[in-house]
């Protein structure tokens, strides 16, 4: 019972400001504010060992790793980085990940297979074409990759050239996603982020002349600045661009959170209502120019793996966002990153200095993390459907999980029929579907099964869903 179809239309924006609600982004079931510092490095040892290090083990890998350093710093932005030019800095904590690295192969053993790599940030490309070299040099002597991988790395078109893309192509990255947020020069300097349009376009035509398979675009709604004209002309010149996918993400402004949004005047933010507009007009224009609406803010052409994953039903989710590849443990490395072991959760230390000290010490540098109750996985399970397949089919989650769903899940019905009446969900005797414009709700869909959010009536931790 997958959902399947392209949407025919969009949302109208009268239903996008009623679920206009703040919630998570469900990067992870349950989410990374939950998790707690009684689950620490001596725990997430234990859990590395009896998991990855049990013998004759075969499944694939998943492996991130941060790179925390930009050269400038944007405003919006809500990264965990560090901003300096002094490039020395990267080499240093590029010998620090070899100790992380060291610990766990020393725990799990050596030629892990790895099907999918993510290098994150901060900003990759901080890194000299060298330091990339000798990192990528260090991961395969580490792990076995597939002969499929999925080896990706973000990029600042700021710090990269044309033969720099050649080099990423040569150490093997055959997927980039490009920062780029606005092409308006007027929003460009009000987020401290000027790049040239032109630039952009000749790094991605270089990109794909040298073989890279898939190319992803970042965009922002909701940026000081920004009008429903200049969205307008930033979404013509990306639909020119064409790339394979695009995210388009609703800039949340909190400044009590993140110091760097300090320096964006709240006046120079559009308002609620001009938000809406923004992305109502955005999903018209992407879906209009053939775009499949993924889901939770992704889109991508129809013969990109992604559209293809969820038309068969084959999305996963992960704490880099949706994926082709099938749900598997995720390796963390770097200062502030978070990984996937079995059924726990962990996240290293946040600073530089607490990373250094606890690898000095000969430790893993996790400081918090979570084991998962039978609940918190059911509720994962429901969750991780309802976002990547679209549905869930009531016989077959009380069969896995020896419950009776209708049971176990009344209230959770109950709400459901709230968005049921405004045509999100369709519900059954046989399960939960969303629809067609579901899709572009179903964060909130999902949040009727976060027991957490149930618990807690405060949800001013969270950015909002549109």
């Amino acid at each position: 019972m997958v959902s399947t179809a392209t949407p025919p239309a969009t949302p109208s924006p009268e239903l996008l400001r009623r679920f206009d609600i703040a919630g998570p982004r469900y990067t992870s079931y349950p989410t990374a504010d939950r998790f707690v510092e009684a689950f620490d490095d001596a725990d997430y040892g234990r859990v590395l060992e009896q998991t990855l290090g049990a013998p004759g083990r075969l499944a694939t890998l998943s492996l991130y790793v941060h790179i925390p350093f930009c050269e400038s710093l944007c405003y919006y932005c809500a990264c965990n980085k560090i901003i300096t030019k002094h490039h020395s800095r990267g080499t240093l904590y590029l010998e620090y990940l070899a100790k992380e690295l060291a610990l766990h192969t020393a725990t799990m053993g050596h030629k892990q297979s790895l099907g999918q790599l993510h290098l994150g940030g901060g900003s990759p490309t901080f890194l000299s074409d060298a330091e990339l070299a000798g990192l990528m040099q260090l991961l395969r002597h580490n792990f076995r990759f597939t002969p499929k991988a999925e080896i990706a790395i973000e990029v600042d078109p700021r710090t990269v050239t044309v033969a720099r893309l050649q080099t990423l192509a040569d150490l093997g990255f055959n997927r980039l996603s490009f920062g780029v947020q606005d092409f308006d020069p007027d929003v460009q300097v009000a987020i401290h982020r000027v790049q040239s349009t032109q630039q952009v376009f000749d790094l991605v035509h270089a990109a794909r002349e040298r073989g890279l398979q898939s190319i992803n675009i970042d965009l922002i709604y909701g940026l000081p600045k920004q009008t429903l004209a200049s969205m307008e002309r930033t979404l013509a010149k990306v639909i020119e661009l064409r790339p394979d996918r695009i995210a388009l993400y609703a800039y949340a402004h909190l400044p009590q959170r993140f110091k760097p949004q300090r320096r964006i005047h709240a006046e120079d933010l559009p308002d609620g209502s001009t938000k809406v507009a923004m992305l109502a007009h955005a999903l018209e224009v992407l879906v209009g120019a053939g775009y499949v609406y993924v889901g939770m803010d992704h889109f991508a052409l129809p013969d990109d793996a992604l559209a293809v994953a969820k038309r068969q039903g084959r999305l996963h989710r992960n704490f880099q966002g949706y994926s082709t590849r099938p749900d598997c443990d995720l390796i963390a490395l770097g200062v502030s990153s978070i990984g996937r072991i079995g059924n726990t959760y962990s996240q290293n230390a946040k600073t530089l200095e607490d990373y250094y000290a606890l690898l000095d010490q000969g430790r893993f540098p996790v400081v918090r993390g979570l084991a998962l109750s039978r609940d918190a996985m059911l509720r994962r399970t429901v969750i991780m459907a309802l976002m990547c397949q679209g549905a869930v089919e009531f016989e077959v989650v009380s069969s896995a999980w020896m419950i009776d769903f209708a049971g176990y899940f009344a209230a959770e019905l109950r709400a459901l029929q709230a968005l049921a009446q405004a045509g999100l969900v369709n519900l059954d005797a046989q399960g939960i579907r969303v629809s067609d414009t579901g899709w572009f709700f179903v964060r909130a869909i999902a949040m009727v099964f976060d027991s957490y959010l149930q618990e807690d009536l405060s949800r001013e931790r969270f950015s909002r869903i549109v």
